[in-house]
């Protein structure tokens, strides 16, 4: 089932303006979400808390490769003629996916 926070939202405010006869295992039921966080955005709503965006949005994560990195990577394997699995052995900072996902990316395989 789909999550909806947005509905979730609006029939946890009807509930709390009388609009509506849901309890909120109903609501929890309805938007896909546990009941336990039905009442988490219960109290965010009634403290005003409530964000309708989440806060990580349009970052960075913080364990991405960095752009001189990803360069070193790339020189480092392009004087090489180690295989991509051996040479992401050799460099050992980063996993071979990632290491493959970056050689890729700079077409050079």
């Amino acid at each position: 089932m789909a999550r909806d926070r947005e509905l979730a939202i609006t029939l946890i405010n009807d509930k709390l303006n009388n609009k509506t006869t849901l309890n909120y295992k109903e609501i929890s039921e309805l938007s896909g979400f546990h009941p336990k966080y039905i009442l988490k955005l219960k109290k965010e709503i009634l403290d005003g808390t409530i964000s309708y965006v989440h806060g990580n949005k349009n970052r960075k994560p913080i364990n991405a490769i960095s752009e001189a990195e990803e360069m070193q990577i790339v020189n480092l394997y392009k004087r090489s003629n180690a295989s991509v699995k051996k040479f992401a052995k050799f460099y050992g900072k980063r996993s071979y996916s990632c290491i493959y996902t970056v050689l890729k990316k700079h077409e050079l395989i």
